[in-house]
């Protein structure tokens, strides 16, 4: 794992130095981020093929899954909408929870509780992992804006919302069916769609965040310093869905936790 994360870390940073330097070297910053973006889903190719199950289980091989997606999704993204204002954050991305893996390696086995043998397994997790790589990048963008306008003192104006705008637009639907493809999961393993266990409970309020900011985008879409501070909400209420409820009192009555925080 040291050898995967160092090289993909390094690819993203040559990416980020490359991306800085200026439009001149974007071809480069490209090929960077593709050959890190590569490596790391190599290594999870590897995984799978290993442990003989889809490395989803623990939070260290999600974190392996977000930090490979975030910057694949950004490069798409932006050449989608002929961008390359999520280069940099999204690599960076990439890096910070590559190097947490680096940082507090895991270890890992074959061991896959019956609860987790169901073939929405896979799927629930994938589409949630890219639901959080979109959102991230809205989160990213969104967070950027807010600094820089209040640093220069500079009044928001309506265009800031339009990119993490576009990237809640396709991270909600994914979101959305996370959720449902959660509830039919839940279904098969422990006979019921819901119980508002309390992952489900954050995973039903990350929902509700974002879901708000959509209502508010519609009747309010002349206030964008309110709708980026809502994508900030929106950012932390999924943060602790993914991460925080594990450190919370309550996780030990959740039936979705699988392993120790780490």
């Amino acid at each position: 794992m040291n050898y995967a994360a160092q090289f993909t870390i390094t690819a993203w940073l040559a990416a980020i130095g490359t991306y800085a330097i200026g439009k001149n070297r974007q071809r480069w910053g490209d090929l960077f981020t593709i050959l890190g973006v590569l490596a790391g889903g190599l290594w999870l190719g590897w995984l799978w093929v290993s442990l003989e199950r889809p490395p989803l289980r623990t939070l260290g091989e999600t974190r392996w899954w977000y930090a490979t997606l975030v910057p694949a999704l950004g490069l798409l993204i932006g050449w989608r909408f002929q961008t390359r204002a999520l280069a940099i954050p999204a690599c960076g991305m990439g890096v910070l929870f590559a190097s947490i893996n680096l940082r507090h390696p895991e270890a890992m086995d074959k061991t896959l509780m019956p609860a987790l043998q169901s073939a929405w397994f896979a799927p629930h997790v994938i589409v949630y992992m890219l639901a959080y790589s979109a959102l991230s990048l809205s989160f990213g963008i969104a967070g950027w804006t807010l600094a820089k306008r209040y640093w220069r003192k500079e009044a928001f104006i309506t265009s800031d919302v339009d990119l993490p705008h576009r990237l809640v637009l396709i991270g909600f639907p994914l979101l959305t069916c996370g959720l449902l493809f959660g509830a039919f999961w839940a279904k098969e393993a422990w006979g019921h769609y819901w119980t508002w266990d309390p992952k489900e409970t954050w995973a039903f309020l990350t929902w509700s965040a974002y879901l708000t900011y959509l209502h508010v985008r519609v009747r309010h879409a002349l206030l964008p310093r309110l709708n980026l501070w809502l994508l900030t909400v929106g950012f932390v209420t999924l943060m602790l869905c993914w991460f925080g409820v594990n450190y919370m009192p309550t996780a030990q009555e959740s039936v979705h936790t699988y392993t120790n925080p780490g």
